[in-house]
């Protein structure tokens, strides 16, 4: 990490201070772990009253309304039902997963965009905004267990969006981020060997 260095409990804390991609959330409980861990792996969301509720939202699409073709595969990330969805190009792959989304309103850009690169390992920089509000954070971390990307990204033609996994499961069904989309990191791996540079991305 350049810079400074932060410890764990440094990390902790400023997950504490502020929600979301802002913070790199790296500690829960055993229990808890474990249990998220089986969840993902199911691809289920975290237990917890206000992802049981958005289990109703997760119905199968039709692509058509949302895109033109399916050339080079979709992604429709849907910020209200907080659900990504996935169609490859000849269709023979779908997938429907949970997901983060943005804590407000002003954090959500939506619209059509792209996936312009695709990323093992990302290294996060909190964007401008970030550091402006949370001046405390790290300028960059590298890839890693405190890294709050996960071990896969998917880069938007949109500066500073990303699709990628995180390492708090907890914010996975939740208003929680900074204005990308988060996935298990387990559904992220599959989505990002499916997904190529050029997969249409519409966020709703």
């Amino acid at each position: 990490m350049a810079g400074r260095t932060i410890g764990r409990r440094g990390f902790l804390s400023l997950g504490a201070a502020a929600a979301g991609l802002a913070v790199p959330a790296i500690a829960r409980a055993a229990e808890t772990g474990a249990s998220a861990a089986a969840g993902a792996a199911a691809g289920a969301p975290p237990v917890n009253a206000e992802v049981r509720h958005n289990i109703s939202s997760f119905v199968a699409l039709d692509w058509q309304p949302y895109f033109p073709n399916l050339k080079n595969g979709a992604i429709l990330a849907d910020t209200t039902s907080r659900c990504v969805r996935f169609w490859s190009e000849d269709q023979s792959v779908k997938l429907l997963y949970p997901c983060s989304v943005p804590t407000a309103p002003e954090l959500t850009r939506k619209g059509m965009t792209r996936v312009v690169e695709k990323v093992v390992g990302p290294t996060w920089h909190p964007t401008p905004s970030m550091l402006k509000r949370m001046p405390w954070l790290p300028h960059v971390v590298g890839p890693g267990p405190e890294n709050p990307l996960g071990p896969y990204a998917l880069y938007l033609s949109w500066q500073y969006y990303r699709v990628h996994g995180t390492q708090d499961t907890r914010k996975i069904g939740r208003r929680s981020s900074d204005g990308c989309i988060g996935l298990y990191n387990e559904d992220i791996t599959v989505l990002f060997h499916h997904a190529k540079v050029g997969t249409q991305v519409r966020i709703i």
